[in-house]
């Protein structure tokens, strides 16, 4: 007898349909997977061989050969066993139900129990958009699936659960979701910006950034703060909206990175990679390709410490990210797109002793020594940040004053401020139903010709400034909204000649 039960792949981060068809013949006892399976959906054979048997059903000792359509997508992962052996029972009549509307996925054990899957966020979106109605999923795996309306999502503890659920004997009842989203949810940051001694002008170019989304390098001797004032931006950024949530943990299940307890990542995240992470693991790829750091990164901040000692081709694998928000990968079996649209936060030494041009050690490296460290960073991928922000070495005064700064609540509330003019502004702008941008940085040509309209005085400046510093066109877009980003923290409708100036400082020099 023929069966078929519907499935699912991930291919990137979209979810694709596979068909799970199992026929049961006269012949030889076999048991065949076909349909360009990875050597996991090979060996589910035995797994589901084995649940079958230890779940008190009988496994047919005939010919059973299992095809996976389309034969020519790339199967790979446990998430089959379960339709596998589903379509093995219906196959052999002992399950009668009708699954021609439900869609099955879920890693068997030896024992029959049903195991995590990753990805199963993507899946559920698949299934409502293709109009399937039903989603049997693990039950660990059942609160990510429910995020998604208009689907019922039936949680699976074991596969003899499943078959007295399918035969009537035991219905199990459809997951209600209980995710509750408050956007005024904020979490308890390690630091507060209150509790950072100094650097109060390191502060301003974060807020600046945090403001616009836009990507900011610290360079500063060592001890000086860098790292702690990175990681303390997440909390003055703008709280998530659920539609975002939703977004980024779509990443992370693929990934197989959600948090244990919760299926929605609440707040914006924070990547910090070591230097020795490969291409693949910075940008995204591998033989299958899977997400990278810079996508993990999405709607949040990636922290590049010690730029550096990064390797070279994974820096300047970063050009095109900063300019698309997204990553294209491209392999011989197809192309996949993963977006990217991050914060740039890097931090540096400015040589390698980390102490030239300090005012109170001296720096122990020669010229040469200086010029080849500081070479390491290409001049595209400097000219595509943004703020560049020299962070001195702390005072004893301030770090022994008692006085308290501004806390990272009341930064947080500016910032937020400035994102909802950001956000009404784009609104106002979008046409035919197209996606409004979000902040700032993400502005195109066209977006800057309208909203950066600059003053006669203006315009001087920046002929001055273009003229002087040896900007690129790039950098005079960039510093055009890094200014838009300026005047809605002011709450000005227009760019002011201060509010240019300031855009205009945060500039690295280039020099012939």
């Amino acid at each position: 007898m023929l069966a078929k039960v519907t499935s699912c792949a991930v291919i990137g981060l979209d979810g694709q349909l596979v068909d799970v068809e199992v026929d049961i013949g006269s012949g030889q006892v076999l048991f065949l997977v076909v349909g360009l399976p990875d050597t996991a959906v090979q060996e589910s054979r035995e797994r589901v061989r084995a649940a079958i048997k230890n779940s008190g059903l009988n496994f047919p000792l005939k010919r059973v050969t299992v095809n996976l359509a389309p034969a020519d997508l790339r199967k790979e992962g446990p998430a089959y066993d379960l339709p596998i052996a589903v379509g093995v029972l219906v196959a052999s009549e002992q399950i009668t139900a009708d699954l021609s509307n439900a869609l099955i996925i879920g890693e068997l054990s030896l024992d029959g129990a049903v195991r995590h899957t990753s990805g199963v966020l993507s899946m559920a979106l698949l299934a409502r958009e293709r109009g399937i109605k039903t989603l049997f999923v693990p039950s660990a795996d059942a609160p990510e699936a429910a995020l998604i309306p208009d689907l019922e999502v039936i949680p699976i503890e074991s596969l003899f659960a499943l078959y007295a659920h399918l035969q009537g004997l035991q219905p199990i009842p459809p997951y209600r979701a209980q995710v509750q989203y408050d956007a005024d949810d904020v979490p308890l940051y390690p630091v507060d910006y209150s509790e950072i001694r100094g650097q109060e002008n390191v502060k301003r170019a974060l807020e600046v950034a945090a403001a616009g989304q836009h990507n900011i390098i610290m360079t500063g001797p060592p001890g000086a703060g860098k790292t702690l004032l990175a990681r303390s931006l997440p909390s003055i950024l703008p709280r998530l909206s659920l539609p975002e949530a939703i977004e980024i943990s779509r990443i992370y299940s693929v990934s197989d990175l959600l948090p244990d307890d919760s299926p929605l990542v609440r707040h914006r995240p924070f990547r910090s990679p070591h230097h020795t992470i490969s291409f693949a693991g910075l940008v995204g790829g591998g033989r299958w390709p899977h997400p990278g750091e810079v996508s993990l990164a999405h709607r949040g901040v990636l922290f590049l410490d010690e730029l550096p000692e990064f390797d070279g081709r994974s820096l300047e694998g970063l050009r095109q990210p900063i300019e698309d928000k997204i990553v294209t990968v491209t392999r011989v079996s197809g192309t996949l797109t993963f977006p990217a649209n991050f914060m740039l936060v890097a931090a540096l030494n400015p040589c390698p002793c980390g102490y030239y041009q300090d005012p109170v050690k001296e720096c122990t490296c020669s010229p040469s020594t200086i010029a080849r460290y500081q070479k390491r960073i290409s001049g595209p991928l400097l000219d595509r940040i943004d703020i560049h922000i020299a962070v001195p070495r702390v005072e004893y005064e301030k770090l022994s004053g008692n006085r308290i700064s501004e806390s990272s609540s009341t930064i947080r509330a500016r910032v937020e401020k400035a994102r909802a003019r950001q956000r009404r502004r784009f609104e106002k702008n979008a046409m035919n139903g197209a996606t409004p941008l979000q902040a700032n940085a993400d502005m195109g040509p066209a977006e800057v010709r309208q909203f950066c309209e600059l003053d006669e005085a203006g315009k001087q400046l920046m002929r001055a400034a273009m003229k002087q510093m040896n900007l690129s066109a790039r950098a005079y877009h960039r510093i055009l909204k890094l200014a838009r980003t300026i005047a809605d923290l002011a709450e000005s409708e227009n760019i002011e000649t201060q509010h240019l100036a300031e855009a205009v400082q945060y500039r690295a020099r280039q020099t012939e």
